[in-house]
């Protein structure tokens, strides 16, 4: 089902004409006192003459700005292509500034099969920002098109003009970059597909078919299994649905891990709200609300890609939301997978359901950490905007969490858990109810889910964060740096980081 796009990724470290190229990209800043021309292997004389052009030529340094001009005979390409990335300081851009403007680079050259990429890099960890960039930026998703005129194909082959080309660590840093790209691009792609073809049955299929080729155990609960084992949030939210649903655990498990991870997705094909129907406007876009099992996912299969020393286990909780005579009502009482009950005050707050049942089934297995991701609440889009996630739980993981974000380039910030909030969801005939203080539901919706974090094997509670990733999940705007329109794969990048601090503590 899922039809990755793949970019090849290597290094040069000198004579460009020797790596013929449709285009080499050099890097233009914003300076307090006008463009600056970067780092860059043109001739002395070339890149003066350059400098002098700039204004002239409109160029001005601004992020996701390109500029196309004809090639230089020293480059070995038909094309000189300026590329903005943003403003710089009196040091030279490195990490995120690097990796949008790789990414948006090749993005926007859709159409040519070969570029150079001449960013400053002065380390390794500048050329793995570049080569990621680059990875995220060749993506498309053409599957359903009768016809591919007019479309571009992205950039196949992505070369990175680099001092360090040959020091060993570049080669294993190309080699994540394309793996965590691919895991990413994988992300998108379930997204984006529409939910005539993307259900809970053949998200469980796609699940099997990506794992393929790797170390990875592939589980699947149909709704017999589901019912029979008591997944009561999973099934309430899916019995609406002539598509029925599914929880699928893709498992890693390699020789001596130094941790255990459980990652836990809400997986909601499509949501029209149920009983609690959604507005028509908008509800199209509801087809993303699988992006977090499709990140816990491809998470996983990234960690097992890589070769991690870590136990990392994904939990998909997948369902689809749909009203009919069957579909859960308002006032119903739902039996959560380990004996809590629940009261369904809105079908709408569907998602907190079905992520409960998987985290006490994660709990069960004792890992070091539990991590859900979903796009949960409305709220969080209120809260923090279009881009940035939502982190709330554990100070330990929300800190570690964070710090990881920042690594990868990717806007988290985290959120408390007021106790106030909890007696919001007290119920008069269950345990509690689904939904409960309307102000900060973001926030309201995390306490409802750390009900179910089960215990450790010492008594204590299992050290837990929910990443709430509704807005950032899926672009409504343009397009810009190496984020496409609709699925973004957003927060696979830091989860990956994370789980790499965690392995590097431990050393």
């Amino acid at each position: 089902m899922v039809k990755n796009t793949e970019i090849n990724l290597s290094t040069l470290s000198r004579d460009l004409k020797k790596s013929p190229s449709d285009a080499v990209v050099i890097g233009v800043g914003q300076g307090t006192d006008g463009p600056v021309l970067l780092a860059n292997p043109l001739a002395a004389k070339s890149a003066e003459a350059l400098t002098d052009s700039l204004k002239a030529l409109g160029v001005t340094g601004a992020a996701d700005q390109i500029v196309r001009l004809p090639g230089l005979p020293e480059t070995g390409a038909g094309i000189l292509v300026l590329a903005g990335v943003g403003k710089v300081n009196a040091a030279p851009p490195a990490g995120e500034a690097l990796r949008r403007a790789a990414g948006s680079a090749i993005r926007q050259l859709a159409g040519l099969g070969t570029v150079v990429l001449a960013f400053p890099t002065a380390s390794v960890a500048d050329v793995a920002a570049v080569a990621e960039g680059a990875a995220l930026g060749a993506y498309s998703f053409t599957d359903f098109r009768s016809s591919k005129d007019g479309l571009k194909d992205p950039v196949r082959k992505a070369i990175i003009f680099t001092d360090v080309a040959d020091q060993q660590e570049t080669a294993a840093a190309l080699k994540r970059a394309a793996l965590v790209g691919k895991a990413v691009n994988a992300t998108r792609s379930l997204v984006n597909t529409p939910p005539s073809h993307l259900y809970p049955e053949t998200f469980a299929e796609a699940a099997k078919d990506l794992a393929k080729g790797l170390p990875v155990k592939v589980t699947v609960w149909d709704e017999k299994r589901l019912e029979k084992e008591g997944f009561g949030g999973i099934m309430g939210v899916g019995k609406g649905s002539a598509r029925q649903p599914r929880l699928v655990k893709v498992e890693y498990s390699p020789a001596r891990p130094v941790t255990k991870i459980a990652l836990v997705g809400k997986g909601i094909t499509f949501d029209t709200g149920g009983i609690s129907i959604k507005p028509a406007l908008g509800m199209g876009d509801m087809k993303s609300d699988m992006a977090g099992a499709a990140v816990v996912l491809n998470t996983v299969l990234a960690l097992a890609g890589l070769g991690l020393p870590v136990k990392a286990t994904a939990w998909l909780c997948i369902a689809e939301n749909m009203p009919s005579g069957a579909a859960s009502r308002p006032a119903d009482v739902l039996t959560m997978f380990g004996g809590k009950t629940v009261e369904v005050l809105n079908t709408d707050a569907e998602g907190r359901l079905v992520m409960a049942d998987g985290i006490v089934a994660a709990s069960q297995e004792y890992p070091d950490a539990i991590i859900d991701v979903a796009t949960l609440t409305g709220a969080q889009l209120i809260a923090l905007g279009n881009r940035t996630a939502g982190v709330m739980g554990a100070d330990s993981v929300t800190a570690a969490l964070k710090a990881a974000a920042d690594r990868a380039g990717e806007l988290v910030w985290p959120m408390p858990l007021p106790e106030e909030l909890r007696p919001s969801l007290d119920s008069q005939v269950a345990d509690l109810a689904n939904i409960g203080e309307r102000h900060g539901g973001m926030m309201t919706a995390a306490v409802f889910l750390q009900e179910f974090v089960g215990k450790d094997k010492d008594g204590g509670r299992i050290p837990w964060a929910h990443i709430d990733i509704a807005g950032p999940s899926f672009n409504n705007g343009s397009p810009y740096g190496y984020t496409h329109k609709q699925g973004t794969g957003c927060t696979v990048r830091t989860l990956v980081a994370y789980v790499e601090d965690v392995i590097a503590a431990s050393a």
